[in-house]
């Protein structure tokens, strides 16, 4: 082997040290990068629209578990063994509560016995709406407090806050769990996230913080966009497969003129299939909305021999993928549905 002289020798020294620092520093990158990892806390979310605001507030620290995933509805889902270890070994869990998730009950009580349980259906705040019996298949004439034509939707959210806010009796047989559909509850939900990520994992307190803020301004600007889509078609009725929308009807003055099914859990016989068609025509509703993880041709038969026009509204994020943006997309998704399907009627 020959040894390099003069000049060479002394290129070749000038280098080593040049080549040697990033292979030296790569073991310690990968560590870093490992500890960083490790630090993070397991987060469990319960369902994708809370899933996101927790993934919003947890970038760069890690990534929450989701348990109702793909198009399953948390209204009919079933507990898997991934979703029970999941549970185990977390050290914060998150879901609306056993209104909306009632699966979860009684295996947090088991599994989650060492975690952190935010029920976020008790976040400071939160507009809470009372839950409505019999599909509301009538005009809105059950007092101003309810009348989404006519109130405005910040009369309507101070109304609603002073009535059934987080003080108000704990009964999750009376309001409406579909909170996240008015960004103002979207709100409340992620100051409450971000409490409890703190509190659990004081160490990233700080950008959790600034996330929150970040999102917080996301959701303002979201609200003014929502108002703004929706601004034509809010005096137009329609029917929704079931009443999942009244934190976004109150928010933005639309007028929901009635439901296929109160719970989407219980499918309709065919004497209230009969009536449903019935009042399609007597209040003059011009569109009729499915859901995409529940029957579609009950909505068919619903408005047959018609002038109502059918569309598709995806309350839960059946058809979307988890992430931190997801929210976002959902509600800019329902809002334009609507107008899509509400301006060609």
């Amino acid at each position: 082997m020959k040894r390099a002289k003069g000049p060479a020798l002394k290129i070749l020294a000038l280098r080593m040290p040049a080549l040697a620092i990033p292979v030296l520093a790569i073991p310690a990158l990968l560590f870093a990068g490992t500890m960083r990892a490790a630090d993070a806390p397991v987060v469990v979310t319960s369902i994708k629209p809370i899933h996101s605001l927790v993934s919003a507030i947890m970038q760069g620290v890690g990534e929450p578990e989701l348990i109702v995933d793909g198009a399953a509805s948390p209204h009919t889902y079933n507990l898997k063994p991934s979703n029970a270890r999941a549970l185990q070994n977390a050290k914060v869990i998150f879901w609306v509560g056993p209104g909306l998730e009632a699966f979860l009950e009684k295996p947090l009580q088991a599994l989650g016995r060492d975690a952190s349980i935010a029920e976020l259906d008790n976040a400071p705040g939160l507009v809470k709406l009372p839950f409505r019996e019999g599909g509301a298949f009538e005009p809105h004439d059950d007092g101003d407090e309810h009348d989404s034509a006519s109130a405005t939707p910040e009369h309507e959210h101070d109304h609603a806050e002073a009535t059934h806010g987080a003080e108000a009796d704990h009964d999750h047989s009376t309001f409406d769990t579909h909170l996240w559909l008015d960004p103002m509850n979207a709100k409340a939900m992620a100051a409450m996230i971000t409490t409890t990520l703190v509190a659990a994992d004081p160490a990233n307190a700080l950008t959790y913080q600034g996330n929150a803020r970040a999102l917080d301004d996301r959701l303002d600007a979201l609200d003014t966009e929502l108002k703004g889509i929706v601004a034509p078609v809010k005096g137009k009725p329609f029917i929704v497969f079931h009443d999942a929308y009244q934190y976004f009807e109150h928010r933005y003055g639309i007028r929901v003129a009635g439901s296929i099914t109160v719970s989407p859990e219980t499918i309709p016989g065919a004497e209230r299939v009969s009536e449903i068609h019935r009042k399609v025509g007597e209040l003059g509703a011009t569109c009729v909305f499915a859901e995409p993880q529940f029957e579609p041709r009950l909505v068919n038969v619903v408005i047959e021999g018609t002038s109502a026009k059918s569309g598709v509204l995806d309350p839960e994020a059946a058809t979307l993928k988890a992430g931190p943006d997801l929210y976002f997309t959902l509600m800019r998704g329902i809002a334009n549905s609507m107008k899509d399907c509400l301006s060609s009627a």
